[in-house]
């Protein structure tokens, strides 16, 4: 109770020094819902490349059995030959790890894609509006740029990614068998624990970095390291506003998927008990709902993803347009009109305070 006493001291504090951002945060989503509202193509975007990452995974699989049959194969020496034959395999563990590694680059890498495309999307669509016009999002350009112009810079930030995936899977492996060879004692979980919260954290850090990278690359062009330089400077320079921004789309998103996953349950409950009448033939209703919850929230993460994407690359484009034109000059209308309501009551409110004082 203390701890979230004082969090929600200091959280208050933020709200009450950063109400400025804390309401250009909550205009910039509300410009990412207009550009999801009027872009409803860009749905098909995660849809294509979900299908891409179920082939990569399953021809991945494939390969992984390709590369298993190819050990050495001998009979087991406990069983005599003539009554029957058992085989083991001596895996290569390197190419194992190996292939361990080439997924979680592969599946990144598509990630990264899918991602880059909305950015580019999001950050066409409010540079091509004003205080005056509505501007359209351009997804081919986002197509063009991953496939033609940025699919190095792509590949590099899934391939930092992939290390560091791939080291938290060895980490772990290492640290089970090491747990087992101590026989679990205390320090040894301890240890466990704090080193996989430290590799949990290294990954969230860099792949935070990398869609940082990537949302102002969709907008200046540069390559990925001098994007990822750059982004961070951004971000340090309007962290009160993106950390505004990332929290009230996470907490958007999480209400969105739980709401629509308990929506689907109720709504499989009605169907098997009202209309099929499937709940008498049944002796719990538990596995169907499980696996429609499930479902539904894995379907909903995937679709509202495009959400969180499309608040990152239009706070970026609205910091770099501020940082070059000292006010946003570009942006839908309605982001314009929602900045000059804040800009007249902040002029009011420093007037009042100049009468008050005089």
């Amino acid at each position: 109770m203390i701890g979230f006493g004082l969090f929600a001291t200091v959280f208050a504090c933020c709200v009450f020094c950063g109400w400025r951002s804390l309401k250009l945060a909550i205009d910039v989503i509300d410009a990412s819902a207009d550009f999801l509202n009027k872009t409803k193509r860009v749905i098909a975007v995660p849809i294509f490349y979900f299908l891409v990452t179920l082939i990569v995974v399953f021809t991945w699989l494939g390969m992984l059995f390709c590369i298993v049959s190819l050990n050495k194969i001998k009979p087991h020496p406990s069983i005599p030959q003539a009554k029957k034959v058992t085989v083991t395999s001596e895996f290569n563990y390197w190419s194992i790890w190996y292939m361990v590694f080439a997924l979680f680059w592969l599946v990144s890498f598509v990630q990264y894609k899918a991602a880059f495309i909305v950015q580019v999307s999001a950050a066409s669509y409010y540079f091509n509006s004003s205080s005056t016009v509505d501007g359209s999002a351009d997804v081919s350009s986002g197509f063009k740029f991953a496939y033609l112009n940025h699919m190095g810079s792509l590949a590099v930030g899934s391939f930092i990614i992939g290390c560091v995936r791939l080291a938290k899977v060895v980490f772990v492996y290492a640290a089970r068998q090491a747990a087992k060879a101590t026989g679990e004692n205390g320090a040894s979980q301890m240890l466990y624990k704090c080193g996989l919260c430290y590799i949990t954290c290294l990954e969230k850090v860099t792949d935070y970095i990398n869609e940082s990278a990537y949302c102002y690359m969709a907008v200046a062009g540069d390559s990925f390291f001098e994007s990822a330089w750059s982004g961070f400077l951004l971000h340090c320079k309007h962290l009160l506003r993106f950390s505004f921004a990332n929290l009230i789309a996470k907490v958007f998103m999480f209400i969105g998927k739980v709401g629509i996953t308990v929506g689907n349950v109720f709504t499989l409950l009605f169907i098997m008990g009202s209309i099929t009448g499937d709940t008498k033939e049944v002796s719990s209703t538990f596995g169907p709902c499980l696996v429609v919850a499930c479902w539904t929230y894995f379907t909903a993460s995937v679709f509202l993803g495009l959400f969180d994407t499309a608040v990152m690359a239009m706070m970026t484009s609205l910091a770099i347009d501020m940082d070059c034109n000292g006010e946003p000059l570009f942006g839908p209308p309605t982001f314009h009109d929602s900045v000059k309501k804040i800009g007249e009551n902040a002029d009011k409110h420093k007037a009042e305070k100049a009468n008050s004082m005089a």
